[in-house]
């Protein structure tokens, strides 16, 4: 886990001595116990590496921090007031400015995303209406969120390790995740990977690098962290990812997480999906200062804000991050602004506190699907 590698590593030199002065007293605990039935166990102790868990130099020297920051004799406080810049090329009409950054992908790619949007609303409203005929005892839709899902998985590689919170299946159907196999899942039947102990819409997926989620809110955030400190250790080509809600943001595991990537220097992405409602809590009565992607610099990661009904946009700043976070060995912030057309999930009732009206703006106007249909016209696609 990430705490215990930050201990082993910081307790190095330590340890190492510790370690290697030790090794004149197993050597003679050997010999005196020889024949019992200790010397097995000790034996294995003894031949542990240092190396495995202490550096054998000391680390190089950092520089002071004190020593970048600007001295000043004015007593005032100081407040960020210049908000992250939102990320976003193409428009309602499927216009992308500057063209330069339209991403340009083959007519199959192209088709792939917009085929897996549709597959993903598609299925929300049939399994919506299948958890209201008392078929299976809980569901969670993601209309108007469905960008962040295909855009952030076509950036990616298949093989890298994804850590969802509940509202990412499109990550999973894109990458390959079959009708069956959510059926299963939700139905909890004898096809169901996760043998029924885990809610509807709990999916996991070995086969696809795709962690199974479990309920409590925020707990994959940390878990990621250690899985993408892992990767660099092993030298693996890929990088974690880890998906949560702006509500999300609020639990401590967030916060801890963020401080771990960083002063690990964790190849990952945290990529939040600023939904506006955290169930029924606006997202303005949720925190102050710059939303989720005000956070990032705090914690000295490179962070991006973007549209997140913007699929090339979302497609570019992912595939952008994902560059960072694997060439330099560190976490990048990433959130999406997006909104939750739905209701929380299917014990929710959104019209008790918000409007239609509110809900029907961004559905109609905001619309992802529409907006990829459209580019696609337009490009004769």
């Amino acid at each position: 886990t990430p705490h215990k590698n930050a201990s082993l590593v910081s307790s190095g030199n330590m340890l190492s001595r510790a370690l290697f002065s030790s090794g004149r007293v197993l050597a003679h605990a050997h010999t005196a116990l020889k024949g019992s039935r200790m010397l097995p166990a000790i034996s294995s102790v003894h031949r542990i590496s240092p190396r495995l868990y202490a550096t054998t130099s000391a680390p190089a020297a950092r520089k002071n921090l004190d020593d970048e920051y600007e001295h000043t004799t004015e007593l005032k406080p100081t407040n960020q007031k210049t908000a992250i810049p939102c990320f976003k090329i193409m428009d309602q009409t499927g216009t992308v400015k500057p063209a330069s950054l339209d991403p340009n992908l083959s007519k199959d790619e192209v088709t792939k995303m917009y085929k897996t949007m549709v597959q993903l609303n598609t299925m929300d409203v049939i399994m919506y209406d299948i958890q209201r005929q008392g078929r299976v005892s809980f569901y969670m839709t993601s209309f108007g969120e469905e960008a962040t899902h295909i855009g952030s998985a076509a950036a990616l590689l298949p093989e890298d390790m994804v850590w969802g919170q509940y509202r990412e299946a499109g990550v999973l159907l894109y990458r390959g995740f079959t009708l069956d196999e959510v059926m299963s899942q939700c139905t909890a039947n004898q096809y169901d990977t996760g043998k029924g102990r885990q809610m509807p819409v709990h999916y996991g997926s070995k086969r696809l690098h795709f962690q199974t989620i479990s309920s409590p809110l925020s707990t994959q955030i940390p878990q990621a962290v250690g899985s993408a400190y892992t990767q660099k250790l092993a030298g693996s080509p890929n990088i974690s990812v880890v998906y949560f809600g702006e509500g999300a943001a609020s639990e401590g595991d967030f916060h801890a997480a963020m401080n771990f990537a960083a002063t690990l220097e964790a190849p990952m992405i945290f990529f939040c999906r600023n939904n506006k409602w955290a169930i029924s809590t606006p997202s303005v009565e949720q925190y102050r200062g710059d939303g989720i992607a005000g956070r990032g610099p705090a914690y000295g990661m490179d962070t991006f804000r973007v549209d997140g009904n913007d699929i090339w946009a979302v497609y570019q700043v992912t595939k952008e991050a994902r560059r960072i976070a694997k060439e330099n060995n560190r976490p990048v912030l990433i959130e999406a602004m997006t909104y939750r057309v739905s209701h929380h999930s299917t014990s929710d009732d959104s019209t008790r506190y918000r409007t239609i009206d509110e809900v029907h703006f961004w559905r109609d106007q905001h619309n992802p699907i529409t907006r990829l249909r459209t580019y696609m016209i337009k490009k004769g696609r």
